[in-house]
């Protein structure tokens, strides 16, 4: 996923392709391997399942440190082109990241409550996905995935960064574990 992403950023794609390609390649991931691993590619969703109590704390550290070492071997392959980077105030930044990371997790949830298919699944949160990077990429590089900025800004020289995502995209992938354990389900 950051190989892909990122390297349309390097070769300097368009803002809507950038944001194809980031979606289509989250879409493919789960696609083919989903039924494999579930499909974690993003630290913040891999916490957000651990807090709901879906993952065991062995899996949910196995899970984040291989998202980290893929993102940190993308990132040096790619010699950090493409990093996360701040384009608006430190407060609006904070308030989108843990917003459309929400709202990514808020999708997750959604769908695999409504089936344990993998294509609707890959097609709901690839497509979540492209349309949160296409509407906030210019502003915060539309993280929701601390691995997606962690290697890459690792190897741009801007590292400083990368604690505000981490804190923002677990957040908000968090809320929306949160919110979902207020709904009462329709077993109860």
């Amino acid at each position: 996923m950051v190989f892909i992403g990122c390297g349309s950023v390097a070769i300097e794609r368009s803002s809507l392709e950038i944001s194809l390609a980031f979606g289509l390649i989250v879409g493919l991931v789960i696609l083919s391997l989903g039924r494999f691993s579930g499909a974690h590619i993003n630290p913040a969703v891999s916490i957000a399942f651990w807090r709901r109590g879906d993952l065991s704390n062995r899996d949910t550290l196995s899970h984040i440190i291989g998202q980290l070492c893929g993102g940190v071997l993308a990132g040096g392959v790619l010699s950090g082109a493409g990093p996360t980077i701040r384009n608006t105030s430190w407060f609006s930044l904070i308030v989108i990241e843990i917003g459309i990371t929400f709202l990514l997790m808020a999708s997750i949830l959604l769908i695999i409550k409504r089936t344990d298919k993998w294509l609707p699944i890959a097609v709901v949160v690839g497509a979540t996905v492209a349309v949160l990077a296409f509407i906030f990429g210019e502003y915060t590089g539309a993280s929701m995935n601390p691995a997606r900025t962690f290697g890459p800004n690792l190897f741009s020289g801007d590292a400083a960064i990368i604690p505000i995502y981490w804190l923002t995209t677990i957040l908000g992938a968090c809320l929306a574990v949160w919110l979902e354990s207020l709904i009462p389900s329709k077993t109860e």
